[in-house]
């Protein structure tokens, strides 16, 4: 096991392993393979025995690990080899029906445990693929309500005018079908909330001016914040730059602008921003005066699916963001005071991770 271990490390994947993670099963299948030489032939393997369990198992732990398929036939090709070596040693001749059953052993352990491996990553982009899916469904639902809405402040402003028959149905079209879009996105929510219980993301960062990103977003949202008669104000300063990814953070922000008109009609929402220098950070902040946030429920605002009972949602959004924000190594806290509004805070790399200096003077951001 000790040569074993020492070749395993060479591989990419192993570097980092524990002794006991990279042993993983291994010394249980030795055994198994004693057994088979003990009586000097293969023996078929009954379903659910060590033999066909412990290959499987060690196929779906390295694809945990971070194995890539390859090196989980390396590990046995290496294994095989110091078996070998190790029975040279000894003066044991590994020939004939001997050598045939050792070899049958590694091919059919081989067979499982990638088999077990290709398994495991099937499942995996097939979660992956839904929770996409159900990230941008989620996300689909705030811009086909400011479509709607405007949709809706047209064919009002066209009643008072002469009548347009080509311009009625074409309103009405754009009404009926803003529907139908919105009636599948929920239909597609509700198949896949399930898997939003692990989130996760990949952020492909590239620097940017924060200001014009927060401004078009307000200017999408004009529509849903002018029904209920609510400003939305930036506050960012128009020279701050951060490094991320544009358009997961338009995501965040469009989540907290969306929570905060949802619980501030008719009050004021105001997004701003500061460089948090000499920190390679910028904290953003989304603030309202509205109803707030009681205190029984403020710890568990950005767990996925915490619903506030007096109000109907998937309790998406703020899990949505917590998880945007963190995969940037960034921080999202809320302070609230019931009846006197929230404010919901952020932190955004200013630069690009591998240029950051670092400073032992400063905590790295949780």
């Amino acid at each position: 096991m000790v040569t074993w271990r020492g070749r395993v490390r060479a591989l990419p994947s192993a570097l980092h392993l524990s002794v006991p993670t990279l042993n993983d099963h291994i010394p249980g299948w030795i055994a198994e393979l004693a057994t088979t030489l003990r009586v000097m032939a293969p023996v078929e393997p009954l379903e659910g025995s060590p033999a066909i369990a412990i290959p499987f198992a060690h196929g779906v732990q390295r694809f945990e690990d971070g194995f890539d398929i390859e090196e989980v036939v390396d590990e046995y090709s290496l294994l095989r080899d110091c078996v070998h070596e190790l029975a040279e040693r000894l003066g044991v001749v590994l020939q004939g029906p001997t050598r045939r059953a050792v070899d049958i052993c590694f091919d059919d352990a081989i067979g499982r445990a990638v088999k077990a491996f290709a398994e495991s990553q099937a499942r995996e982009v097939q979660r992956r693929r839904a929770e996409h899916l159900a990230f941008i469904a989620h996300d689909l639902r705030t811009p086909l309500s400011a479509i709607n809405l405007s949709a809706h402040i047209l064919q009002r402003k066209a009643a008072t005018r002469p009548p347009d028959p080509e311009n009625d149905r074409a309103l009405k079209t754009l009404v009926r079908n803003t529907v139908q879009l919105d009636t599948l996105v929920s239909g597609v929510l509700k198949e896949n909330t399930h898997v939003l219980a692990e989130l996760s993301v990949r952020v492909e960062r590239r620097s940017f001016d924060l200001w014009p990103l927060v401004e078009s977003l307000m200017q999408d949202l004009h529509p849903i914040a002018s029904k209920s008669a609510t400003p939305l104000i930036n506050e960012v300063p128009d020279d701050l730059v951060v490094c991320a990814d544009a358009g997961l953070v338009r995501r965040i922000l469009q989540n907290l602008l969306s929570n905060a008109i949802g619980y501030a009609p008719g009050g004021r929402i105001v997004m701003g921003a500061r460089d948090l220098a000499p920190a390679d950070s910028v904290e953003c902040w989304v603030t309202d005066n509205g109803v707030g946030i009681s205190p029984e429920r403020i710890g568990q605002v950005f767990e996925t699916l915490e619903t506030d009972p007096q109000r109907d949602g998937l309790g998406l959004g703020l899990a949505i963001v917590k998880t945007f924000v963190e995969a940037h190594d960034g921080r999202v806290t809320v302070q609230s005071v019931e009846g006197e509004g929230a404010t919901f805070r952020f932190t955004l790399p200013r630069v690009a991770a591998n240029d950051a200096a670092p400073s032992p003077a400063t905590p790295a951001l949780a």
